[in-house]
């Protein structure tokens, strides 16, 4: 059985949980949100918290008992707080700017890379350092939207140069050595 599957979600106060067979609807501060459950789970209400319970019984159960938890608790933080990522750009000269709803990377292509940006996200951009901070309440599509954005120019182990997720630790190699 799961050990992720066992824990109690917490419902924080202003957030709205609605239950019907297969499915669970979140609304919160935020937006709202739903997820749909494989059959042969259950999700109780008991106060303030979900329980999921497991009637599959196989190990494949176990596996997406826990999953199931995981993925409804993280719609309920998505509306109560939402989630946030940070990249940072290194390199000289190469930037991002925001223009509408689309994100345009300089970096070091001779065009601009255009990234749109889904509805439920917001993009911000800081010049110095150049950063790129996107927020949303999604956290599968924030997380996707982060690994498109960090695929188009990903740091290199030499000279650490690319697009990287803030407080990455980057695994550096030696460059060359005189023989």
């Amino acid at each position: 059985m799961s050990r992720v599957g066992k824990k109690p979600i917490p419902i924080p106060s202003g957030v709205t949980v609605s239950l019907s067979p297969g499915k669970v609807t979140v609304k919160g501060p935020k937006g709202e949100l739903s997820f749909e459950y494989v059959p042969g789970l259950e999700v109780v209400q008991d106060g303030n918290t979900l329980v999921v319970k497991n009637n599959i019984g196989d190990r494949t159960g176990g596996a997406i008992h826990g999953t199931t938890r995981a993925r409804i608790n993280n719609i309920i933080v998505g509306v109560d707080k939402g989630f946030e990522r940070t990249l940072e750009i290194v390199g000289t000269g190469w930037r991002a700017a925001k223009s509408g709803n689309n994100l345009e990377v300089f970096i070091g292509y001779n065009h601009p890379v255009i990234v749109p940006v889904p509805e439920g996200i917001t993009a911000e951009v800081v010049d110095r350092p150049p950063k790129i901070t996107l927020k949303g309440a999604r956290k599968e599509q924030l997380g996707q939207l982060c690994a498109d954005i960090r695929k188009i120019r990903p740091p290199e182990p030499y000279l650490g140069k690319g697009i990287k997720y803030e407080g990455e630790q980057l695994r550096r190699k030696a460059g060359k050595s005189a023989g």
